[in-house]
Formats: structure tokens, sequence, C-alpha cells
């Protein structure tokens, strides 16, 4: 049924030129269009304007049926895209989170068999029907908070059985959930302990063994590495990429979360999608990333959670580029799905204008996920993923209130949809 959402208070993010991103000074602006209506048929965006130019009598002459919305007061924007998660998991890690409120720190918790691998461990113990119903419930959640598309990698597995597992997982999940999905190959995100003396043996395994296997099967769309400290090398990042490029899968990398590694240069060398956490980011690093196609993304709620230094995005954006930001919703250190959240913390923490935040979980998150010709903004002939606002009395409003939830009414895909009593983490 078509929908026509008429009393707008404010209709943001609208485009009639659309682009793939904005960068450096222009992520300051936020085209509005106040006092406007929105017409969505099947779906897509099909029409928008302001209330004066509004012709409901031919509007209604040409569909017999239209669902009617009264946002008077309230607010409309594009869904927000979430282009980095790991939200399939078996069980959340609160206990290692007292750990760090003790003093240990992300790598040491990792050393002794803990983080990442602890998650590969549970994992490798849950069933795929487990794993769906746990992962559905977490979409649910993400949807209330105005999520509408969404990255979720692998990488909890660690062997080629449980990696395809949770490929699979995420395979069931794009066809369960309204939300658009992306799915990632993460095979390298972390190193088994069984392989630490020796890791391009895992490399190996990751290369010649689930590689294959993922892309006979089409379990995914990206290929990860964690390109860090006390993880995966340059080389072994420039290998796993390479391979991936292979098989016509493109890459999208962990990098610079725990120092200068140079996972940011080997990600634009092999032109990954994007390059994600880069709390580790200097002069060289965006020097790399200028004119490239590389979208830089932070994740803020991971540092916020691990106590870690921020990524310079003032820095980044003044140099003329590009900014993404995702939640990386995971079970160790973002235990989050909450973009709403994500933009109080890009204000907050990293000094970000209210424009500069919507527009980094909006279009360039879209461009991160190779999806801002689809989503990431109001305009014509883009999916119908939006959502409607409570009453509030601005856009800056949305990153100010940081403990309540302002979405109102979610539509995916051109299609009102219930939304859900909020659930936490832990509960599932």
């Amino acid at each position: 049924m078509p929908i026509l959402i008429e009393n707008i208070k404010e209709l943001v993010q609208i485009e009639d030129s659309p682009k793939l991103m904005v960068k450096g000074a222009e992520m300051a602006k936020l085209p509005t269009l106040k006092d406007a209506w929105l017409f969505i048929e099947g779906d897509k965006i099909v029409a928008f304007g302001k209330m004066k130019d509004l012709n409901k009598q031919e509007l209604f002459f040409a569909n017999e049926d239209i669902q009617v919305i009264d946002a008077k007061g309230k607010m409309v924007f594009p869904s927000f895209v979430d282009s980095h998660t790991h939200l399939v998991y078996a069980a959340p890690r609160e206990i290692e989170y007292i750990d760090k409120i003790k003093g240990l720190s992300y790598e040491e918790i990792a050393k002794r068999g803990g983080g990442i691998l602890n998650s590969a461990k549970k994992i490798q113990e849950a069933s795929e029907e487990e794993l769906v119903d746990a992962a559905m419930k977490r979409l649910d959640e993400i949807i209330s908070y105005g999520t509408g598309a969404v990255e979720i990698k692998s990488g909890y597995g660690l062997t080629t059985e449980s990696e395809l597992k949770m490929l699979r997982v995420i395979k069931k999940l794009k066809i369960l959930s309204p939300l658009t999905i992306r799915s990632t190959f993460l095979g390298a995100h972390s190193i088994p302990m069984e392989y630490r003396s020796n890791q391009s043996l895992y490399v190996d395994l990751v290369i010649n063994e689930m590689l294959p296997q993922v892309a006979e099967e089409g379990l995914a769309d990206f290929i990860d590495v964690f390109c860090d400290t006390g993880f995966f090398t340059v080389e072994d990042t420039e290998r796993i990429l390479e391979a991936g490029l292979k098989y016509g899968i493109r890459g999208k990398i962990h990098a610079n979360e725990l120092d200068y590694s140079g996972g940011i240069q080997a990600g634009v060398k092999y032109n990954a999608l994007s390059v994600d956490h880069l709390e580790f980011t200097g002069d060289a690093e965006i020097e790399a990333l200028l004119n490239s196609e590389t979208m830089p993304t932070v994740l803020p709620g991971a540092a916020f959670f691990l106590g870690m230094v921020y990524a310079p995005v003032r820095k980044m954006m003044d140099a003329g580029l590009p900014l993404a930001l995702a939640s990386d919703f995971n079970p160790g250190s973002s235990p989050s799905g909450n973009i709403q959240l994500i933009l109080s913390m890009a204000s907050i923490l990293y000094k970000m204008l209210p424009e500069e935040a919507i527009n980094a979980t909006t279009i360039n998150s879209a461009y991160a996920m190779g999806l801002s010709k689809e989503l990431g903004s109001i305009a014509i002939g883009k999916k119908a993923n939006v959502f409607i606002t409570t009453e509030i009395p601005s856009y800056e409003f949305m990153p100010y209130a940081y403990g309540s939830n302002k979405v109102e009414t979610v539509i995916l895909n051109g299609e009102i949809k219930n939304l859900p009593a909020s659930v936490g983490p832990g509960s599932v």
C-alpha cells in the first residue's frame, strides 16, 4: 500500500542529485526541507516536497488506497546504516568487562585466550538455529533505534566449519529480516591458540581452505582482516585481501585500533571499501586515504567501552576526508547497536557537529557498505527505508538527548514495521 507522510516538521538528508558520499567541509552541511511531505510507493521513495505544493487530490486520484501518516511536530530521517557489526554471537562477555574494570587491557585478555577466542569457543558449541534466533532479536532491537541496513561479520568461528556456520546464519538473516544486510568473511579476526607459534599457517588455512568454500557458496559480500598489533601483519593482510580479489570479493578491514599498524595503507593499496577503527591515524595515513575510494570508518562505541584514545576525526575531516561511523556491535568491546547513542558519542567525544554525525551514519556509512546509490538519503528512486521521530524540537536533539529513543515509526522497504520492546545483548 502506498504511504503518504504529511505535515513533516522537517525532512532530513534530502537529495535532488544523489551523491555517493560527502567529505571534508561538506560534512557540516545537511540538506533538509521544513513543513514537508513524502510519498512512498512499493519499496521506493517516489516524491517529496513542501506541504504548500502537495496536490492530494491528484495523488489520491492516481492511487486508490493510500495510507496517510500525520507527522505533525515530527521529523523524518533516512534510516541509519550500520556498516560494521559482529552481532552474530552465542553469548555475551560480561566477565571480561569486569576484568577491564580491574585494569586488564584488551590485548592482555586476548593473549590469555579470552576476547575473540572466548566467543569462538561459544560459536563452535552453538547450533545455527540458536544463532539465528539470538541474532534476530538483536536485529529487531536495532530496527527500533532507526537502523535500516547493517553489515554483519563472521570471525567468531576461526575454524572452517564454524566460519561457514556463521556466514550461513547471516545468509538466513538476509531472508528473515526486513533489514538490508551485507555479510563479511572475517576468518582473520584472531589467531587461534594452536597457530600462535606460526600464524602464517593459519593465514594459509583462511586463504586455501575457508575462502574457496565461502566463495563457492556465495556467502560473503566482503572479506576482512584484523590488521593490528598482536593480530595480523601487513603481509598477512595483503595476502588475504589479494586472495579475496581473485574471487571478486572486495576488502573491508580492521586497522590501527591498537597502534600504527600499516593497516590503513594496506587497505588503500588493495582498494578496500572501508578501513575501520582508526584510533591511530597520522599524517601518513591521512595522505594515503586522500583521493582513494576507501571510506575511513570510526567506531566510537569500541573506543569508549575499551577506554582507548579517540580517532582524530576533526583532523581527518579538515584534511578533506569523508568519514563514516558505525556501532561495532559485538559482545566484547561494543555491546550496543544503538546508532542514536553513536550520534551522541560523535558529538560529545569527537566534537562532531550533529550534521557531520548524521552524514557519517547515513550517506557515508551507506557508501561503506556499497549501498549509497540506494540508501542513506531521502532521494527519489532510493529504497524507502526511513523513520519518523517522536515530537522533537530540532535534528540537533537526536545526539543531544542521548538517553532516550527518539524513533516512533519505522518504514523499511516501503512497509511500516511493528517495533519490539527493547532487549539488551545479555538477554539474548
